[in-house]
């Protein structure tokens, strides 16, 4: 990819912020381009789990997974091991930028680390700030702070408006995961 990469972000609290991420990345694919899927917080499901995955693994997307539990859904989780983690992917990501092998990096739910202090908002600023000026980098989850708003090129944010799980409709198989 010739032209220079931006940050995008995707927040707020409707449903579609990772699927906003996964549609870009799948355009990029049509245009050729190599594309590398890093997420928190998804739970332990295998990647076979969540239909997304296994479609761009199919497609030789690279896929890594970090802090997969999260103390909201497994309450005994320890805050430091999910820091630890999230540490450690900060570390991994600054690999991936001195390799420079893909054109667009999605961070899916990296927005929850920052907002839940796994993740301060000035080491993910930092991250940013040594982002290779031709790689794309998709931020998704909700609560994106003002600071990072600013740095951004594009944020786009998903407001619910209606969901069904207001009604108690449980999430569907090749629908929501």
């Amino acid at each position: 990819m010739k032209n220079k990469g931006l940050v995008q972000v995707y927040t707020g609290d409707g449903k579609g912020k990772t699927t906003a991420a996964i549609g870009l990345a799948s355009r990029a694919l049509g245009h050729g381009l190599k594309v590398c899927y890093i997420n928190f917080h998804k739970g332990e499901h295998k990647d076979e789990h969540y239909g997304e995955l296994k479609l761009l693994k199919q497609l030789s997307v690279d896929i890594y997974r970090f802090a997969e539990r999260h103390p909201h859904f497994y309450k005994n989780e320890p805050v430091e091991k999910i820091r630890e983690e999230c540490l450690l992917a900060l570390k991994f990501i600054e690999e991936i930028f001195q390799q420079r092998k893909y054109d667009l990096l999605i961070l899916d739910e990296i927005l929850i680390s920052v907002r839940d202090k796994f993740i301060s908002e000035e080491e993910l600023l930092e991250l940013l700030n040594k982002k290779p000026e031709n790689l794309e980098i998709v931020l998704t989850g909700r609560d994106a702070t003002e600071k990072i708003i600013q740095i951004a090129d594009l944020v786009s944010e998903i407001k619910k408006v209606k969901h069904p799980f207001d009604k108690g409709i449980q999430r569907r198989k090749g629908i929501e995961y």
